[in-house]
C-alpha cells in the first residue's frame, strides 16, 4: 500500500541521514511528510528513538515520544508495548526521568503485573546507578577544589613563616642600630654625603648644604626615635 511504501522510503532515507552523519535532520525530515509525531509509523518511530539514543542525544525524541505514545489510536496497535519499552530504557531512563518512567508503566494496560514489576525492577536499579554516579561525579569535583585549598593553606603558612622571620630580623637590626653612637652615625652619613656629592668643607659655598644636610639628619632623627628609645648624645 501506499502507507506501507511510504514508510520504507522513510526508513531508507533515515538510514542514508545517518550514514552521511546528517542524523541531526532525520526527525525534522521525518515530520515533514508525517506533519504530527501522533501519525509516525511505529518502525519511524524504533529508528529514530534507536537513532538518537546511539548518538547520545536522547532529550530530541522526549516530546515526540510522549506524544506518540499519549495518542489513544496508537495504544490498539501491536507494537505499543515493545515503542514504549524502547522509549523507557532508551530515552526515559538515559535522561534520569525515573518518575516519569514509573507513572508510564504503571498507567499502561498492555503490560500484565509480572511485566510490570520487571520493569519497574528495571527503573529502579538504573535509579541506583544514576545516584551512584551522582555522587562520584561530586566527589571528583571536590578533589580539585580540596587539592587548591590544600596548595594555599601551604602557600599561606610558608608566607607565614617568611613574615615571622623578616619581622625578627628587623627587631635584631633596629637594637643593633640603637647601639650604634650618634656622632659617629653624623660623621659617617656627612663623609658619604661629601664622597658621593664631592663638596670641598673648606669652600664658603658649601657652608649651606652643609648646614641643610645637619639640619635634615637632625629632623629624620627625631621623626624616627621617640625620647624613650633615643640613645643619649655624647660631647
Amino acid at each position: 500500500s501506499c502507507a506501507e511504501l511510504k514508510c520504507s522510503l522513510c526508513v531508507v532515507g533515515i538510514q542514508a541521514l545517518a550514514e552521511m552523519n546528517r542524523w541531526r535532520e532525520v526527525l525534522s525530515w521525518v515530520l515533514q511528510y508525517y506533519y504530527v509525531p501522533e501519525h509516525l509509523p511505529p518502525k519511524v518511530l524504533e529508528l529514530c528513538i534507536l537513532l538518537y539514543s546511539k548518538v547520545r542525544e536522547p532529550q530530541v525524541m522526549l516530546e515526540v515520544g510522549s506524544t506518540w505514545l499519549g495518542d489513544q489510536t496508537n495504544k490498539s496497535l501491536p507494537e505499543y508495548g515493545s515503542l514504549l519499552e524502547l522509549y523507557l530504557l532508551h530515552t526515559l531512563l538515559p535522561l534520569g526521568r525515573f518518575e516519569e518512567a514509573e507513572e508510564l508503566v504503571r498507567g499502561c494496560d498492555v503490560f500484565d503485573s509480572e511485566q510490570q514489576q520487571a520493569l519497574l525492577g528495571t527503573i529502579c536499579e538504573s535509579r541506583c546507578q544514576w545516584t551512584q554516579q551522582e555522587k562520584m561525579h561530586s566527589a571528583a569535583e571536590k578533589q580539585p577544589h580540596a587539592a587548591a585549598e590544600t596548595v594555599l593553606g601551604a602557600l599561606s603558612q610558608k608566607l607565614l613563616t617568611i613574615l615571622t622571620l623578616l619581622r625578627r630580623a628587623l627587631r635584631s637590626m633596629s637594637s643593633h642600630f640603637y647601639l650604634l653612637p650618634y656622632k659617629k652615625m653624623l660623621l659617617a652619613t656627612f663623609l658619604l654625603y661629601l664622597v658621593v656629592v664631592r663638596l670641598d668643607p673648606a669652600s664658603p659655598t658649601s657652608l649651606p648644604f652643609i648646614y641643610k644636610l645637619v639640619q635634615l639628619f637632625r629632623q629624620a632623627w627625631a621623626a624616627v626615635f621617640s625620647p624613650v628609645h633615643r640613645p643619649p648624645v655624647q660631647d
